[in-house]
């Protein structure tokens, strides 16, 4: 494992479970609790929520109220887009109860949806309420099972529109330097875009509780983009610009909740020439990942890395 600033944190994801695991380590007191449920009715949301304590990284250690914080976790990408319609919603609470019945206490999932079906961001700046509302409802139960959640910012394949999507708005604008999918980490009116959509999400007001999200405890973390890349620079550079500026950008708006890069962890130009053989199988091409370098960055406060057994 490479030394960097921050955390290792480790996403197992299973092709077949599309589960992720956690660890921080294997050692230690270990405090698996989330003071509090949410209030009976008529207590004060805000205040309840306000007083609920951060996840805070000291060093290379997370707490929590002053102990180690130790995480078992799962990755359901979908709890938005379920939460949306009133027929899949039960899907949410059944979802965290399962898990907390196995012990599991954080999960990734996703906070974006662009220009897809039930989107989120139906252009740039452009939001669905409706959609809004339902990722409200998972930040909500999530805190009532107990559950602290990773929100993922963007995707770098198309599903759920991706980096692709923000490509298609520039060009279909005439502001789009290139209609290269890459251009997503490049190209300023996209950058802008994604700008506007970071401060929607990160300012928003939970219609059920009064809280912002940058404001609720409930989020442990954010993560930058799902397995980004960015091929057409195998130097890394262009990827580590933009991490560097919306880590910063992120940082300047919230700088109480933990954030993360989200890259698959490929070693990449700056490694040690050792490091590079053990990029596992044809992804020997580092596909414009600089692991170590890019879990450096200063407002990076852990590394994740993407492991796929299966096929890998």
């Amino acid at each position: 494992m490479a030394a960097c600033n921050g955390l290792f944190v480790y996403h197992i994801l299973g092709l077949a479970s599309l589960v992720a695991v956690f660890y921080f380590s294997l050692l230690g007191e270990v405090d698996l609790r989330f003071p509090g449920l949410l209030p009976s009715s008529g207590a004060s949301q805000h205040s309840h929520d306000a007083s609920l304590p951060f996840v805070e990284r000291r060093g290379a250690q997370l707490f929590l109220e002053g102990r180690p914080f130790y995480i078992n976790g799962w990755n359901s990408y979908w709890l938005m887009d379920q939460a949306v319609e009133p027929a899949s919603r039960h899907r949410v609470s059944d979802m965290f109860r399962a898990a907390t019945g196995m012990g599991l206490t954080v999960c990734r999932t996703w906070a974006f949806n662009d220009g897809a079906y039930n989107a989120l961001q139906l252009s740039p700046g452009h939001f669905d309420e409706r959609v809004f509302r339902a990722l409200d409802l998972v930040v909500v139960e999530a805190r009532r099972h107990g559950v602290r959640l990773v929100l993922s910012l963007a995707n770098n394949l198309e599903a759920y529109g991706g980096k692709t999507q923000y490509v298609r708005w520039a060009w279909d604008e005439g502001v789009g330097l290139t209609a290269s999918n890459d251009s997503f980490f490049f190209d300023p009116a996209i950058r802008d875009y994604f700008k506007v959509y970071l401060k929607a999400l990160l300012t928003r007001t939970n219609h059920l509780t009064g809280v912002q999200y940058k404001d609720d405890p409930t989020i442990l973390a954010w993560e930058l983009m799902n397995e980004p890349r960015c091929i057409s620079d195998p130097s890394g550079n262009t990827l580590q610009r933009w991490i560097e500026e919306m880590a910063g950008y992120v940082k300047s708006i919230d700088r109480r909740h933990l954030l993360t890069v989200g890259t698959e962890g490929f070693y990449g130009p700056t490694s040690p020439p050792e490091k590079l053989s053990v990029n596992p199988g044809h992804w020997f091409n580092n596909y414009g990942l600089d692991f170590i370098r890019n879990s450096k960055i200063s407002d990076i406060d852990f590394a994740s890395v993407h492991l796929y057994p299966d096929t890998w």
